[in-house]
């Protein structure tokens, strides 16, 4: 069998890249980041803070699945509502220990900047200055 020739270059271009997609890998990669720091509290809260009873122990191991699951939902409408609101229980894990308040502290920056970074994106997508706008306007 012959294979049929190919009749010239092809004349479709790929799709440019989508900011969103990148952004929204930001957001999973930061709450997964955000449980393994919240699951590496568990050795300080027992050393330091005398011991982990059920309670403690408990919060925070499904706070860290929460938010590994939350990962997962960056697609959704209401992901960013969901993140920021799990900075609330992060915070209240001060409880526990003081460690806990910090890692919450350092996250809400974190997150802080995420939107910061967003609405760049947004800026930049409204006026057509992103790179793969410019590539693609230009050819």
């Amino acid at each position: 069998m012959s294979e049929p020739e190919a009749s010239g270059p092809e004349t479709t271009t790929p799709a440019p890249p989508d900011p969103w997609k990148g952004l929204r890998g930001v957001m999973a990669g930061a709450l997964v980041l955000e449980a393994i720091t919240v699951l590496l509290a568990l050795p300080v809260v027992a050393d330091i803070a005398g011991g982990i009873t059920w309670v403690s122990g408990t919060y925070l191991v499904v706070l860290a699945l929460v938010m590994i699951a939350g990962a997962g939902l960056q697609r959704r409408s209401w992901a960013i509502p969901f993140n920021l609101g799990l900075q609330v229980p992060v915070l209240i894990g001060g409880v526990f220990h003081l460690s806990i308040t910090v890692i919450g502290v350092v996250f809400l920056v974190a997150w802080a900047f995420i939107l910061l970074l967003r609405s760049d994106v947004k800026r930049r997508l409204e006026e057509g200055t992103l790179p793969s706008q410019r590539a693609r306007g230009g050819s």
